[in-house]
């Protein structure tokens, strides 16, 4: 068993992760986490996502959460990006490498990744 110690090493470690998907921020990544989602690899995804937005330090404007079916599975990993103001961007076929392109030119940037998204 860990000290209480570790344990709250550990909390303060991850309290930044955990805020990152419970806020209500004016960006919302929203990751398709149903049983085909997963099974395509949106775990790896939506971590690098979390992972991205706490690197770039976009917190307190990016929100990472998780939803089930989006209803396109044969396109999946899909990933939503709701901008307020702006339509929503549906990112399709998403995967860790494309991540970092679409924080820094849709998330950072402003403009969508049109390769990714659905035509």
């Amino acid at each position: 068993m860990k000290s209480l110690a570790e344990l709250s090493a550990i909390r303060d470690k991850m309290k930044d992760k955990v805020s990152l998907r419970e806020g209500s921020n004016e960006t919302r990544i929203v990751v398709g986490m149903a049983t085909c989602g997963i099974a395509a690899g949106a775990r790896p995804v939506l971590n690098a996502f979390v992972e991205a937005v706490a690197k770039e330090g976009l917190s307190d404007t990016v929100t990472v959460l998780q939803t089930g079916c989006i209803g396109i599975c044969q396109y999946e990993p899909v990933v939503e990006v709701y901008k307020a103001g702006e339509e929503k961007v549906t990112y399709v076929h998403m995967s860790e490498d494309k991540v970092q392109k679409v924080i820094e030119q849709h998330i950072k940037g402003g403009k969508p990744v049109a390769e990714y998204t659905m035509k």
